[in-house]
């Protein structure tokens, strides 16, 4: 593999790149009256949700709460949302893959970076929300673009594995479905990781990098804290992997694409 070759091919398709983000963008919020708006109305809602039925009717009197919800679920939002706009890439784009030549990973990328793109707009309301609540930010605040980067990197390599078997393997779609669902109640999004470290489960939180990635962004935004560089190290291995994977995968299964599509 042809690493200098790839990296041209890249920079000459980066306005098409640019293009397809745009549109990806767009059409997801085409048919709705608020547009992108809703990259901050859905999320805010989401957490006025969430803190009443684990906070008001749990008990749970922390008035940092809502920050607590809202910074898991916006992470796992954008993991979830962009690996399954990977996961179809592909498959979503086969009318326009056969009938022009364009480096295949343009469309899982751009996928991939549109999602990210809306999640770092949502971001918004984490700030109105923490100011609101009166979350005093601290020097390591600085340290919350580590676990998005680690994120980002994962969930890419994630989805040129998921847009590979896809072609493939259609079912990917339903079993990625089931696997997102139980990834996201091991990422401690709503409860505190207290409680299950008191059955002796905790074990589910260290082999989890969605969960390490959150803890470290909490870390940051809301506890004031330094990131766990255990979790930073095993998250940063687990995403370089998955990325290398996907990249061989991807490469190696590309021209057969056409076929399958």
């Amino acid at each position: 593999m042809d690493i200098k070759k790839y990296i041209r091919n890249f920079m000459d398709y980066k306005y098409l790149l640019f293009e397809l983000v745009k549109k990806n963008i767009k059409l997801k919020y085409r048919r709705s009256y608020l547009g992108i708006l809703w990259t901050l109305v859905e999320p805010l809602l989401n957490m006025f949700v969430l803190t009443i039925v684990f906070g008001t009717l749990f008990g749970r009197d922390d008035r940092t709460f809502p920050v607590f919800i809202l910074s898991g679920r916006l992470l796992f939002s954008f993991f979830s949302s962009s690996t399954k706009a990977g996961l179809k890439a592909i498959s979503g784009n086969a009318a326009m893959i056969k009938k022009v030549y364009v480096p295949k990973y343009i469309y899982v990328v751009s996928a991939i970076i549109s999602n990210f793109i809306t999640f770092l707009i949502s971001l918004i309301v984490l700030v109105g929300v923490g100011a609101v609540l009166k979350v005093k930010p601290t020097i390591y605040l600085l340290q919350a673009v580590i676990p998005i980067i680690v994120l980002l990197v994962m969930s890419v390599g994630i989805g040129l594995l998921l847009a590979t078997l896809d072609v493939f393997f259609r079912d990917i779609e339903y079993i990625w479905s089931v696997a997102t669902t139980l990834i996201m109640y091991a990422s401690a999004i709503f409860y505190s990781t207290d409680r299950v470290a008191n059955t002796g489960n905790a074990w589910i939180f260290d082999i989890n990098p969605v969960y390490m990635c959150i803890a470290n962004f909490r870390n940051a935004v809301l506890y004031g804290q330094p990131m766990n560089m255990v979790y930073f190290a095993r998250s940063s291995v687990i995403a370089l992997v998955l990325l290398v994977a996907g990249i061989i995968m991807f490469y190696k299964n590309q021209d057969k694409f056409i076929l399958h599509v």
